[in-house]
């Protein structure tokens, strides 16, 4: 028997609460997130509601506020971890551990229209992902409280569950602003895949349409993802998803076509003088026997023996300028059936001029199997994405990661050889297993930048940590956030390919960095204690910070990028660091004297770089005479831009 719980059934019938959803099962199209549109009842039960302002507009509660906060500088910098990278000294690839609205603001400068492709595989709004509150404080103090799962008062950062009245408005304000900050990130040419379910498709698109512009939509691929047969639906067994693409300029954008299958290439199975040129090739009627009518494909064809196929009893399948073309150009085959009738072919080959070439479409039906293997598009599955994890850590250390296959699709259609690829929601970073392997196979130098919010795997249960059911595996080898699973995947990845390409050459690397406030003291007196705080200003730095921090951070402000050659010369007796062969010259040494200054000028003259610009610290000089005199030396040798911290 079913006891009572007295904190329910000890209540009277809540009537309001029946008859809303009594009205919610009538009339679905009067309720917003914030509750009943009274306006639309009426309107809904006759009432014409005159006066009312009425437009085509996506408005959400807290929109206006979600675009400020992407314009709100941070007051952040990215601290370099070159213990937890590899081959720190050479790599071009970054992974930068934090949250990503807050580490794109970081990015803008450095990489502004330097991103040639985006894919992002956001939270889903399932009710169970990790939502960003629409917290519009400071973000770098937001942030430092969302990773420790607690906020400023010690309560628990709880997901985004449907039974909240603004499930949705959430998730937009979440992913507004940053979509926002990416689209700055890409070139001209730029594309952007967007992984997305039914939860949030409509809104995704509207969000995309506004931010990127209807116009520069291409197109929305669906993804089988499974065999059909999952039970995540009340009603329906749902087996896909979704992946938006948007350009940033389409009349600038080149997508590549995917190279020809197993399939297409048992097709070109002839030869002729032009072979190591233009490959094999297959003959194809130029009859084209398609209804409809077209004039400028209806023209006289005169065979070899003299006669005459005439235009208005065929339509060719190029005008009469394209068939001259191929006849001069010695494409044209003429050949006569059994009944002696003229048929007229021309040789398509594998290998062809830029207007020729041909390739498989890029369809917009991501399935995989047997159907997938004549349309090489391969994607695979989730569980293939599961397995790939499990044949990495040898056990399931993330639910449902994209497989590699899906994201190298994506790679052939978006990017050429050496581009620049964000994923700002890394995860697991398929993103970048890809983008490793893919080099492999190809030889190109595609780079990475993966951002992921080190997001617990545990939640904090009578003050001990208790793994999330889906990180039980990754708890117990010891990992704690999602970003230190991603990088433990890179690490592998990369041994694996060396050890199994031990003559490769490509770039096995990636670059740590972190999300932290600045290096730099605020300027927060304590009156009360004057004396000691005006002793702790003695330097501005932060005790806790190197130079190497404070070194990363000069190059965010200057707007260089983050992979930039470092050479550390030692100019009388101090370190001095000189980035981009020149470009900037860094001395953030205690005591410096007019030998280091004069040093520092001869480097002008050595490098020859077409601008530098040198920082010191501000209390690193000896006195202030040699803070004077610095300026004017590193003037008489051109250098004008000098700052000091």
């Amino acid at each position: 028997m079913q006891k009572l719980d007295p904190k329910t059934d000890s209540r009277s019938v809540d009537i309001a609460a029946e008859n809303i959803e009594k009205l919610k099962i009538l009339f679905p199209e009067i309720f917003t997130e914030s509750g009943i549109d009274f306006d639309a009842l009426k309107e809904t039960l006759g009432e014409y509601i005159d006066g009312r302002e009425e437009r085509y507009s996506f408005i959400w509660n807290g929109k206006s506020k979600a675009r400020w906060l992407a314009q709100i500088p941070s007051t952040g910098t990215l601290r370099p971890c070159p213990e937890e990278s590899v081959n720190w000294d050479t790599t071009q690839n970054l992974f930068i551990e934090g949250d990503n609205l807050e580490v794109l603001k970081l990015l803008q400068k450095s990489y502004y229209k330097k991103v040639k492709m985006i894919y992002i595989d956001p939270p889903y709004n399932t009710g169970k992902d990790f939502i960003y509150p629409d917290d519009f404080r400071d973000n770098i103090q937001n942030y430092l409280e969302l990773t420790g799962q607690v906020d400023s008062e010690g309560k628990r950062v709880s997901s985004n569950p449907e039974t909240n009245g603004r499930y949705h408005t959430n998730w937009l304000n979440m992913i507004y602003p940053r979509l926002k900050l990416a689209r700055n990130l890409l070139r001209d040419d730029g594309v952007i895949f967007i992984s997305i379910d039914d939860n949030e498709m409509p809104n995704l698109r509207k969000t995309c349409d506004e931010l990127f512009g209807e116009e520069n939509f291409i197109g929305q691929f669906v993804w089988q993802k499974g065999s059909g047969t999952q039970n995540d639906n009340n009603y329906v067994a749902v087996s896909h998803e979704y992946i938006l693409l948007y350009s940033k300029v389409k009349e600038y954008v080149t997508l590549f076509n995917l190279p020809p299958s197993a399939e297409m290439l048992k097709t070109y199975d002839l030869t002729d003088e032009y072979v190591a040129e233009r490959g094999k090739h297959y003959l194809r009627n130029l009859n084209d026997f398609s209804i409809g009518d077209r004039p400028g494909l209806h023209y006289d064809i005169v065979c070899p023996d003299g006669s005459v196929l005439l235009g208005r009893e065929h339509r060719w399948r190029c005008d009469a300028d394209r068939f001259k073309w191929r006849k001069e150009n010695g494409r044209i085959v003429f050949k006569k059936d059994i009944d002696g009738q003229w048929n007229v072919l021309y040789k398509q080959y594998l290998f062809e001029t830029k207007e020729e070439v041909i390739k498989d479409k890029n369809g917009n039906i991501l399935s995989y199997g047997k159907i997938a293997d004549t349309l090489l598009i391969k994607v695979s599955s989730t569980g293939d994405g599961t397995k790939e994890i499990k044949s990495i850590f040898e056990y399931n250390c993330f639910s449902y990661p994209k497989p590699t296959k899906l994201i190298k699709h994506f790679l052939q259609i978006g990017t050429k050889s050496d581009e620049l690829i964000l994923d700002f929601f890394s995860g697991s970073c398929t993103t970048a297993h890809s983008i490793l392997e893919m080099n492999k196979e190809d030889g190109a130098t595609r780079k990475f930048i993966m951002v992921q919010l080190p997001e617990p795997i545990y939640e904090i249960v009578n003050d001990e940590k208790v793994a999330k059911k889906e990180f039980v595996e990754a708890f117990k080898a010891g990992y704690e956030t999602i970003a230190e699973i991603g990088k433990d995947r890179l690490r592998r990845v990369i041994t694996k390919i060396r050890d199994e390409n031990p003559g490769y050459q490509g770039d096995l690397g990636f670059k740590v960095f972190k999300l932290d406030s600045t290096n730099i003291k605020p300027w927060d007196v304590n009156f009360d204690n004057l004396e000691r705080t005006l002793d702790d200003y003695i330097s501005n730095i932060k005790n806790d910070r190197s130079e190497n921090d404070i070194l990363y951070e000069i190059l965010l402000k200057y707007g260089l990028e983050l992979t930039l050659p470092i050479e550390e010369r030692i100019i009388a007796g101090k370190i001095v660091f000189v980035i981009g062969y020149g470009a900037l010259v860094i001395c953030l040494a205690d005591d410096i004297t007019l030998e280091t200054v004069e040093g520092i000028a001869d480097l002008k003259n050595e490098l020859q770089p077409e601008i530098m610009r040198v920082v010191f610290k501000d209390t690193g000089f000896k006195n202030d005479v040699v803070k004077t005199n610095a300026v004017q030396i590193l003037k008489l040798v051109g250098i004008e831009d000098v700052k000091s911290l």
